[in-house]
Protein backbone atom coordinates (compact mmCIF):
# COMPACT_ATOMS: atom_id res chain seq x y z
CA UNK A 1 0.00 0.00 0.00
CA UNK A 2 2.35 2.90 -1.09
CA UNK A 3 0.13 5.55 -1.84
CA UNK A 4 1.98 8.89 -1.75
CA UNK A 5 -0.69 11.58 -2.98
CA UNK A 6 -3.78 12.35 -1.75
CA UNK A 7 -5.68 12.02 -4.92
CA UNK A 8 -4.60 8.93 -5.07
CA UNK A 9 -5.90 7.65 -1.57
CA UNK A 10 -9.32 9.22 -2.12
CA UNK A 11 -9.63 7.63 -5.35
CA UNK A 12 -8.72 4.41 -3.59
CA UNK A 13 -11.47 4.88 -0.86
CA UNK A 14 -14.09 5.79 -3.02
CA UNK A 15 -13.83 2.58 -5.49
CA UNK A 16 -13.30 0.79 -2.15
CA UNK A 17 -9.93 -0.60 -2.84
CA UNK A 18 -9.35 0.49 0.43
CA UNK A 19 -10.59 1.59 3.62
CA UNK A 20 -9.94 4.50 6.16
CA UNK A 21 -9.75 2.35 8.82
CA UNK A 22 -6.93 -0.22 7.01
CA UNK A 23 -4.45 3.22 5.59
CA UNK A 24 -4.97 3.91 9.59
CA UNK A 25 -3.88 0.86 10.13
CA UNK A 26 -0.97 0.61 7.37
CA UNK A 27 0.79 3.78 9.30
CA UNK A 28 0.05 2.91 12.68
CA UNK A 29 2.45 -0.70 11.42
CA UNK A 30 4.80 2.16 10.11
CA UNK A 31 5.21 4.03 13.00
CA UNK A 32 6.13 1.19 14.84
CA UNK A 33 8.64 -0.30 12.39
CA UNK A 34 10.37 3.39 12.44
CA UNK A 35 9.67 3.50 16.35
CA UNK A 36 13.80 3.77 16.44
CA UNK A 37 14.18 6.96 14.50
CA UNK A 38 12.16 9.16 17.37
CA UNK A 39 10.36 10.88 15.40
CA UNK A 40 6.98 11.16 17.50
CA UNK A 41 6.25 11.63 20.91
CA UNK A 42 3.09 10.50 21.27
CA UNK A 43 0.86 8.25 18.99
CA UNK A 44 -3.03 8.63 18.58
CA UNK A 45 -3.50 5.01 17.53
CA UNK A 46 -7.15 4.50 18.87
CA UNK A 47 -8.35 8.06 18.25
CA UNK A 48 -6.83 7.77 14.89
CA UNK A 49 -9.11 4.45 13.96
CA UNK A 50 -12.27 5.28 15.95
CA UNK A 51 -12.10 8.41 13.54
CA UNK A 52 -11.26 6.04 10.28
CA UNK A 53 -14.40 3.71 11.32
CA UNK A 54 -16.73 7.05 11.49
CA UNK A 55 -15.09 8.24 8.04
CA UNK A 56 -15.02 4.66 6.62
CA UNK A 57 -19.67 5.17 7.29
CA UNK A 58 -19.55 8.04 5.94
CA UNK A 59 -18.42 7.44 2.48
CA UNK A 60 -20.37 4.12 2.16
CA UNK A 61 -23.23 5.96 3.48
CA UNK A 62 -22.64 9.90 2.52
CA UNK A 63 -19.98 10.51 0.20
CA UNK A 64 -21.44 13.54 -0.38
CA UNK A 65 -20.73 15.21 2.16
CA UNK A 66 -16.72 13.99 2.75
CA UNK A 67 -14.71 16.90 3.41
CA UNK A 68 -12.06 17.81 1.01
CA UNK A 69 -9.12 16.33 3.51
CA UNK A 70 -10.66 13.04 3.74
CA UNK A 71 -7.99 10.49 3.73
CA UNK A 72 -5.44 12.56 4.58
CA UNK A 73 -3.69 11.33 7.65
CA UNK A 74 -1.69 14.51 9.14
CA UNK A 75 1.05 14.31 12.04
CA UNK A 76 1.31 17.49 14.12
CA UNK A 77 4.47 19.10 15.43
CA UNK A 78 5.07 19.10 19.19
CA UNK A 79 4.26 23.49 19.08
CA UNK A 80 0.59 23.40 17.60
CA UNK A 81 -1.63 22.54 20.05
CA UNK A 82 -4.57 20.23 19.93
CA UNK A 83 -7.15 20.30 22.42
CA UNK A 84 -7.74 17.93 25.15
CA UNK A 85 -4.29 16.42 24.23
CA UNK A 86 -0.61 16.82 25.92
CA UNK A 87 1.83 19.29 24.16
CA UNK A 88 5.17 19.82 25.36
CA UNK A 89 7.27 22.22 22.58
CA UNK A 90 9.84 19.71 22.73
CA UNK A 91 10.65 20.79 26.40
CA UNK A 92 10.49 19.79 30.38
CA UNK A 93 9.26 23.50 30.61
CA UNK A 94 5.78 21.94 29.82
CA UNK A 95 5.63 18.56 31.69
CA UNK A 96 2.21 17.22 32.10
CA UNK A 97 0.30 19.92 30.36
CA UNK A 98 -2.39 19.74 28.43
CA UNK A 99 -4.05 22.29 26.01
CA UNK A 100 -7.54 23.50 26.34
CA UNK A 101 -7.93 24.33 22.93
CA UNK A 102 -7.08 23.91 19.49
CA UNK A 103 -5.31 25.70 17.27
CA UNK A 104 -7.33 27.38 14.05
CA UNK A 105 -5.15 25.43 11.25
CA UNK A 106 -6.12 21.97 13.14
CA UNK A 107 -9.77 22.63 13.81
CA UNK A 108 -9.37 23.26 10.15
CA UNK A 109 -7.99 20.26 8.65
CA UNK A 110 -10.22 18.41 11.25
CA UNK A 111 -13.20 19.69 10.19
CA UNK A 112 -12.51 18.51 6.43
CA UNK A 113 -12.07 15.00 7.75
CA UNK A 114 -8.62 14.71 8.30
CA UNK A 115 -7.33 12.35 10.56
CA UNK A 116 -4.43 12.99 13.10
CA UNK A 117 -1.97 10.30 13.80
CA UNK A 118 0.48 11.58 16.42
CA UNK A 119 2.53 14.50 17.53
CA UNK A 120 5.98 14.92 16.48
CA UNK A 121 9.50 15.38 17.72
CA UNK A 122 11.19 19.42 17.91
CA UNK A 123 14.25 21.42 19.11
CA UNK A 124 12.76 22.64 22.22
CA UNK A 125 10.75 25.55 21.27
CA UNK A 126 12.14 25.45 17.76
CA UNK A 127 15.00 26.45 18.35
CA UNK A 128 17.76 24.51 16.60
CA UNK A 129 18.47 22.89 13.02
CA UNK A 130 19.10 19.51 13.83
CA UNK A 131 16.37 18.35 16.50
CA UNK A 132 18.82 17.32 18.82
CA UNK A 133 17.68 19.99 20.88
CA UNK A 134 14.70 18.03 22.28
CA UNK A 135 14.07 16.91 26.18
CA UNK A 136 13.03 13.90 24.35
CA UNK A 137 16.60 13.36 22.49
CA UNK A 138 17.53 13.58 18.78
CA UNK A 139 15.17 12.44 15.54
CA UNK A 140 16.96 10.42 13.31
CA UNK A 141 17.26 10.71 9.30
CA UNK A 142 15.52 7.38 7.95
CA UNK A 143 18.03 7.04 5.29
CA UNK A 144 21.03 7.25 8.09
CA UNK A 145 19.79 6.64 11.37
CA UNK A 146 23.25 8.05 12.26
CA UNK A 147 22.52 11.68 10.77
CA UNK A 148 20.25 14.60 11.83
CA UNK A 149 17.13 14.64 10.52
CA UNK A 150 17.22 18.78 10.18
CA UNK A 151 15.29 20.93 12.60
CA UNK A 152 13.33 22.10 14.06
CA UNK A 153 10.62 20.02 12.17
CA UNK A 154 12.72 17.37 11.98
CA UNK A 155 10.14 14.77 13.63
CA UNK A 156 7.77 16.13 11.41
CA UNK A 157 10.15 15.38 8.15
CA UNK A 158 10.54 11.75 9.15
CA UNK A 159 7.15 11.65 9.82
CA UNK A 160 6.35 12.24 5.97
CA UNK A 161 9.97 10.63 5.11
CA UNK A 162 9.03 7.28 6.66
CA UNK A 163 5.00 7.17 5.09
CA UNK A 164 4.10 6.75 8.37
CA UNK A 165 1.70 9.65 7.80
CA UNK A 166 0.74 11.57 4.54
CA UNK A 167 0.86 15.39 5.41
CA UNK A 168 3.05 16.77 8.33
CA UNK A 169 1.97 20.17 10.35
CA UNK A 170 5.32 21.69 11.38
CA UNK A 171 5.98 25.42 12.38
CA UNK A 172 9.04 28.00 10.70
CA UNK A 173 10.64 30.28 12.41
CA UNK A 174 13.33 30.50 10.01
CA UNK A 175 13.50 27.48 7.99
CA UNK A 176 12.42 25.13 10.44
CA UNK A 177 10.07 23.59 7.92
CA UNK A 178 12.17 24.00 4.86
CA UNK A 179 15.76 22.69 5.86
CA UNK A 180 14.41 19.17 7.57
CA UNK A 181 12.92 18.63 4.47
CA UNK A 182 15.69 19.29 2.12
CA UNK A 183 17.66 16.83 4.32
CA UNK A 184 14.93 14.19 4.37
CA UNK A 185 14.18 14.37 1.11
CA UNK A 186 10.32 15.92 1.00
CA UNK A 187 8.55 18.92 -0.06
CA UNK A 188 8.48 21.56 3.00
CA UNK A 189 6.81 25.05 2.52
CA UNK A 190 6.59 27.98 4.76
CA UNK A 191 3.42 29.75 3.53
CA UNK A 192 3.80 33.85 3.73
CA UNK A 193 3.78 35.58 6.77
CA UNK A 194 0.06 36.26 7.72
CA UNK A 195 -1.63 33.49 5.76
CA UNK A 196 -2.10 31.02 8.00
CA UNK A 197 -3.05 31.92 11.74
CA UNK A 198 -0.66 31.40 14.04
CA UNK A 199 -3.19 31.00 17.04
CA UNK A 200 -2.24 27.70 18.77
CA UNK A 201 1.16 27.71 17.89
CA UNK A 202 3.70 27.71 20.99
CA UNK A 203 5.55 31.43 20.20
CA UNK A 204 9.02 31.13 19.60
CA UNK A 205 9.38 34.74 18.15
CA UNK A 206 6.52 35.92 17.35
CA UNK A 207 6.90 38.38 14.00
CA UNK A 208 8.69 35.13 12.26
CA UNK A 209 7.19 31.99 13.10
CA UNK A 210 4.68 30.56 10.90
CA UNK A 211 2.48 26.88 10.29
CA UNK A 212 4.72 24.71 7.42
CA UNK A 213 3.36 21.82 5.63
CA UNK A 214 5.97 19.06 4.95
CA UNK A 215 4.14 16.13 2.27
CA UNK A 216 5.27 14.34 -1.12
CA UNK A 217 4.31 16.93 -3.23
CA UNK A 218 3.06 20.33 -3.91
CA UNK A 219 -0.79 19.02 -4.94
CA UNK A 220 -0.75 17.79 -1.18
CA UNK A 221 0.37 20.79 -0.12
CA UNK A 222 -1.92 22.70 -1.96
CA UNK A 223 -5.16 20.75 -0.70
CA UNK A 224 -3.84 21.46 2.87
CA UNK A 225 -3.35 25.25 2.22
CA UNK A 226 -6.68 25.75 0.84
CA UNK A 227 -8.13 24.36 4.04
CA UNK A 228 -6.28 25.90 6.43
CA UNK A 229 -5.69 29.48 5.15
CA UNK A 230 -9.09 30.87 6.73
CA UNK A 231 -9.71 34.42 8.54
CA UNK A 232 -9.19 34.24 12.09
CA UNK A 233 -10.15 36.92 14.82
CA UNK A 234 -7.68 35.36 17.39
CA UNK A 235 -4.89 36.32 15.25
CA UNK A 236 -4.36 39.85 14.55
CA UNK A 237 -1.41 39.38 12.34
CA UNK A 238 -3.32 37.45 9.38
CA UNK A 239 -4.16 39.51 5.95
CA UNK A 240 -8.23 39.69 5.35
CA UNK A 241 -7.57 39.41 1.99
CA UNK A 242 -5.62 37.90 -0.43
CA UNK A 243 -5.74 34.55 1.36
CA UNK A 244 -4.45 31.53 -0.33
CA UNK A 245 -8.37 30.51 -1.95
CA UNK A 246 -8.33 33.82 -3.19
CA UNK A 247 -5.21 33.80 -4.91
CA UNK A 248 -4.25 33.63 -8.85
CA UNK A 249 -2.74 30.30 -10.10
CA UNK A 250 0.05 29.54 -12.69
CA UNK A 251 -1.79 26.70 -14.32
CA UNK A 252 -2.53 28.26 -17.55
CA UNK A 253 0.51 30.08 -17.61
CA UNK A 254 3.16 29.05 -20.19
CA UNK A 255 7.11 28.51 -18.15
CA UNK A 256 7.91 30.58 -21.16
CA UNK A 257 6.68 33.87 -19.80
CA UNK A 258 8.03 33.34 -16.54
CA UNK A 259 11.33 35.82 -15.29
CA UNK A 260 13.58 33.89 -12.40
CA UNK A 261 16.44 34.93 -10.64
CA UNK A 262 18.99 33.56 -8.58
CA UNK A 263 21.28 34.76 -6.02
CA UNK A 264 24.75 34.66 -7.13
CA UNK A 265 26.10 35.38 -3.55
CA UNK A 266 24.06 32.19 -2.04
CA UNK A 267 25.80 29.71 -4.89
CA UNK A 268 28.94 31.29 -4.81
CA UNK A 269 29.23 31.05 -0.88
CA UNK A 270 32.06 29.47 0.52
CA UNK A 271 29.45 27.57 3.05
CA UNK A 272 27.89 25.70 0.71
CA UNK A 273 28.21 22.25 -0.42
CA UNK A 274 30.05 21.72 -3.90
CA UNK A 275 27.73 18.97 -4.82
CA UNK A 276 24.48 21.08 -3.61
CA UNK A 277 25.99 24.02 -5.76
CA UNK A 278 26.49 21.34 -9.36
CA UNK A 279 22.84 20.22 -8.74
CA UNK A 280 21.19 23.81 -8.16
CA UNK A 281 23.19 24.92 -11.31
CA UNK A 282 21.78 21.53 -12.90
CA UNK A 283 18.15 22.65 -11.75
CA UNK A 284 18.84 26.29 -13.48
CA UNK A 285 19.71 24.78 -16.57
CA UNK A 286 16.63 22.23 -16.75
CA UNK A 287 14.34 25.47 -16.41
CA UNK A 288 16.70 27.23 -19.30
CA UNK A 289 16.00 24.26 -21.57
CA UNK A 290 11.91 24.74 -20.49
CA UNK A 291 12.20 28.25 -22.03
CA UNK A 292 12.26 30.09 -18.48
CA UNK A 293 14.04 33.29 -18.04
CA UNK A 294 17.14 33.50 -15.67
CA UNK A 295 19.00 35.74 -14.36
CA UNK A 296 21.76 36.38 -11.87
CA UNK A 297 21.48 38.84 -9.24
CA UNK A 298 23.50 40.01 -6.09
CA UNK A 299 22.10 40.95 -2.93
CA UNK A 300 24.77 42.29 -0.68
CA UNK A 301 23.09 41.87 2.29
CA UNK A 302 23.37 37.71 2.66
CA UNK A 303 26.21 38.39 5.35
CA UNK A 304 23.82 39.93 7.19
CA UNK A 305 20.57 37.98 7.64
CA UNK A 306 21.84 35.55 10.38
CA UNK A 307 22.88 37.90 12.80
CA UNK A 308 19.82 40.32 12.14
CA UNK A 309 17.37 36.96 12.61
CA UNK A 310 19.28 35.74 16.04
CA UNK A 311 19.18 38.90 17.35
CA UNK A 312 15.60 39.53 16.52
CA UNK A 313 14.19 36.03 17.50
CA UNK A 314 16.55 35.75 20.64
CA UNK A 315 14.90 38.98 21.80
CA UNK A 316 11.10 38.07 20.82
CA UNK A 317 12.31 34.40 22.77
CA UNK A 318 13.23 35.88 25.78
CA UNK A 319 9.95 37.60 26.07
CA UNK A 320 7.88 34.96 24.70
CA UNK A 321 9.29 32.78 27.25
CA UNK A 322 8.67 34.71 30.24
CA UNK A 323 5.43 33.03 30.71
CA UNK A 324 7.01 29.36 31.64
CA UNK A 325 7.36 30.48 35.44
CA UNK A 326 6.14 27.32 36.90
CA UNK A 327 3.88 29.06 38.80
CA UNK A 328 0.64 28.84 36.65
CA UNK A 329 1.05 25.47 33.96
CA UNK A 330 3.85 22.91 33.74
CA UNK A 331 6.91 21.67 35.25
CA UNK A 332 7.61 23.24 38.98
CA UNK A 333 10.46 22.72 40.71
CA UNK A 334 10.31 21.04 44.36
CA UNK A 335 13.95 22.88 45.50
CA UNK A 336 12.29 25.96 45.93
CA UNK A 337 11.57 27.77 49.58
CA UNK A 338 10.71 30.96 48.27
CA UNK A 339 8.81 32.66 45.35
CA UNK A 340 12.29 34.02 44.01
CA UNK A 341 13.58 30.52 43.71
CA UNK A 342 10.59 28.55 42.72
CA UNK A 343 10.76 31.29 39.36
CA UNK A 344 14.89 30.75 39.11
CA UNK A 345 14.52 26.84 40.23
CA UNK A 346 11.76 26.02 38.08
CA UNK A 347 13.57 27.72 34.66
CA UNK A 348 16.91 26.47 35.05
CA UNK A 349 15.61 22.91 35.46
CA UNK A 350 12.65 23.23 32.73
CA UNK A 351 14.39 24.56 29.91
CA UNK A 352 16.94 22.81 27.68
CA UNK A 353 21.01 24.78 27.55
CA UNK A 354 20.04 26.09 23.86
CA UNK A 355 16.88 27.81 25.02
CA UNK A 356 18.77 29.48 28.64
CA UNK A 357 21.20 30.67 26.09
CA UNK A 358 18.47 32.22 23.50
CA UNK A 359 17.25 33.65 26.52
CA UNK A 360 19.65 35.44 27.80
CA UNK A 361 21.27 36.64 24.41
CA UNK A 362 18.00 37.83 23.61
CA UNK A 363 17.60 39.75 27.98
CA UNK A 364 21.02 41.25 26.41
CA UNK A 365 20.23 42.96 23.27
CA UNK A 366 16.84 44.30 25.12
CA UNK A 367 18.68 45.24 27.64
CA UNK A 368 18.97 49.62 28.14
CA UNK A 369 22.27 49.78 27.39
CA UNK A 370 22.32 47.95 24.25
CA UNK A 371 18.30 48.21 22.97
CA UNK A 372 19.77 50.52 20.17
CA UNK A 373 22.74 49.07 19.35
CA UNK A 374 21.68 45.83 18.63
CA UNK A 375 17.73 45.58 18.66
CA UNK A 376 17.08 48.73 16.99
CA UNK A 377 19.17 48.22 14.54
CA UNK A 378 18.98 44.48 13.63
CA UNK A 379 15.33 46.27 12.64
CA UNK A 380 16.41 48.86 10.86
CA UNK A 381 18.22 45.85 8.62
CA UNK A 382 15.28 43.69 8.07
CA UNK A 383 13.57 46.69 6.86
CA UNK A 384 16.34 46.74 4.56
CA UNK A 385 16.00 43.36 3.90
CA UNK A 386 12.25 43.46 2.90
CA UNK A 387 12.90 46.17 0.51
CA UNK A 388 15.44 44.68 -0.86
CA UNK A 389 13.30 41.31 -1.52
CA UNK A 390 10.15 43.53 -3.11
CA UNK A 391 12.17 45.31 -5.62
CA UNK A 392 13.74 41.81 -6.73
CA UNK A 393 10.20 40.51 -6.90
CA UNK A 394 9.22 43.63 -8.90
CA UNK A 395 11.87 42.60 -11.85
CA UNK A 396 11.42 38.52 -11.93
CA UNK A 397 8.29 35.65 -10.48
CA UNK A 398 10.50 33.74 -8.29
CA UNK A 399 13.93 33.33 -6.79
CA UNK A 400 16.30 30.46 -6.37
CA UNK A 401 18.89 29.59 -3.96
CA UNK A 402 19.62 26.24 -1.77
CA UNK A 403 17.61 24.95 1.08
CA UNK A 404 20.92 24.41 3.29
CA UNK A 405 24.53 25.05 2.73
CA UNK A 406 25.37 21.29 3.39
CA UNK A 407 23.47 17.67 3.52
CA UNK A 408 22.61 16.08 6.95
CA UNK A 409 25.52 15.70 9.45
CA UNK A 410 26.40 13.31 11.95
CA UNK A 411 23.86 13.57 14.95
CA UNK A 412 27.22 13.78 17.56
CA UNK A 413 29.19 15.89 15.30
CA UNK A 414 28.57 19.17 16.79
CA UNK A 415 30.75 21.95 16.16
CA UNK A 416 33.31 23.62 18.46
CA UNK A 417 31.53 27.26 17.23
CA UNK A 418 27.81 27.18 18.07
CA UNK A 419 28.44 30.05 15.30
CA UNK A 420 29.05 27.74 12.62
CA UNK A 421 25.47 25.67 13.93
CA UNK A 422 23.52 29.16 13.39
CA UNK A 423 25.23 29.47 10.04
CA UNK A 424 23.32 26.38 8.58
CA UNK A 425 20.19 28.76 8.39
CA UNK A 426 21.80 31.40 6.38
CA UNK A 427 19.95 30.62 3.48
CA UNK A 428 16.35 29.86 4.69
CA UNK A 429 15.89 33.07 7.20
CA UNK A 430 15.76 35.20 4.64
CA UNK A 431 12.07 34.69 3.52
CA UNK A 432 11.32 35.00 7.54
CA UNK A 433 12.82 38.33 8.08
CA UNK A 434 10.38 39.43 4.65
CA UNK A 435 7.77 37.45 5.35
CA UNK A 436 7.30 35.87 2.04
CA UNK A 437 6.17 32.29 0.63
CA UNK A 438 9.14 29.75 0.23
CA UNK A 439 9.61 26.08 -0.53
CA UNK A 440 12.20 23.44 -0.48
CA UNK A 441 12.10 21.24 -3.36
CA UNK A 442 13.92 17.92 -3.05
CA UNK A 443 16.79 18.23 -5.19
CA UNK A 444 18.92 14.89 -5.46
CA UNK A 445 21.55 12.67 -3.58
CA UNK A 446 24.93 13.38 -2.99
CA UNK A 447 27.64 10.86 -2.62
CA UNK A 448 26.74 9.96 0.69
CA UNK A 449 23.44 9.37 -0.53
CA UNK A 450 21.82 11.96 1.77
CA UNK A 451 18.97 13.93 0.34
CA UNK A 452 19.34 17.76 -0.27
CA UNK A 453 16.81 20.34 -1.81
CA UNK A 454 16.57 23.43 -3.58
CA UNK A 455 14.88 26.76 -2.07
CA UNK A 456 12.32 28.96 -4.25
CA UNK A 457 11.09 31.86 -2.91
CA UNK A 458 8.03 34.16 -4.27
CA UNK A 459 6.81 37.57 -2.76
CA UNK A 460 3.94 38.24 -0.69
CA UNK A 461 0.37 36.57 -1.31
CA UNK A 462 2.00 34.67 -4.08
CA UNK A 463 1.66 30.86 -2.30
CA UNK A 464 -0.33 29.71 -4.92
CA UNK A 465 1.25 30.45 -8.08
CA UNK A 466 4.32 28.75 -6.10
CA UNK A 467 2.90 26.02 -5.23
CA UNK A 468 1.87 25.79 -8.93
CA UNK A 469 5.06 26.66 -9.98
CA UNK A 470 6.18 23.44 -8.45
CA UNK A 471 3.89 21.44 -10.39
CA UNK A 472 5.06 22.95 -13.81
CA UNK A 473 8.62 22.18 -13.61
Amino acid sequence: MEYTSLKDIQKALLSGEITTEQLVIFYLRNIETSNDLNAYIEVYSNEALSKAKELDQKIKHHPDTLGKLFGCVISVKDLIVYKNHKVNAGSGILEGFESQFSATAIEAVLLADAIIIGRTNCDEFGMGSANSNSHFGPVKNAVNPMKISGGSSGGAAVSVQTNTCLVALGTDTGGSVRQPASMCGVYGFKPGYGMVSRYGLIAYASSFDQLGILANNADDIDAVMSIVSVTDDFDATMYKTGLYHEQISLQNQALSTLKIAYINDAFENDALDPEIKASGYAFLDTLKSKGVAIESINFKLLDYVVPCYYILTTAEASSNLSRYDGVRYGYRSENAATPEELYVHSRSEGFGKEVKKRIMLGSFVLSEAYYDAYFTKAQQVRRLIKDQMDAFFDQYDFIVMPSSPRAAWYIYDKPSDPLEIYMADIYTVLANLAGIPAISIPLGNNTDKMPFGIQVLSRVHNDRKLLNFCNLI
